[in-house]
């Protein structure tokens, strides 16, 4: 958890990933920000996000994105 919110907090520092449960519903995270996480979850972890993913279960909060990231390696 501490690597992802750390790639997390470099696209955007002004975001409290660890706290915040709602990313996607409250807006925090626009379409910009998500092009950035996906492609840095492809830069770092190997993995690729496919259209089906972009769900906003899957990125409201940080426990969800990490949860994606680990079913997408198997």
């Amino acid at each position: 958890m501490e690597e992802l919110l750390k790639v997390l907090g470099e696209i955007r520092p002004d975001v409290d990933f660890a706290g915040e449960t709602a990313l996607i519903d409250d807006q925090i995270l626009d379409s910009f920000d998500m092009i950035a996480i996906v492609s840095a979850f492809d830069e770092h972890y190997g993995v690729t996000v496919k259209p089906a993913d972009l769900v906003p279960e899957n990125f409201n909060s940080a426990e969800a994105m990490l949860a994606m990231i680990n079913r997408l390696k198997k």
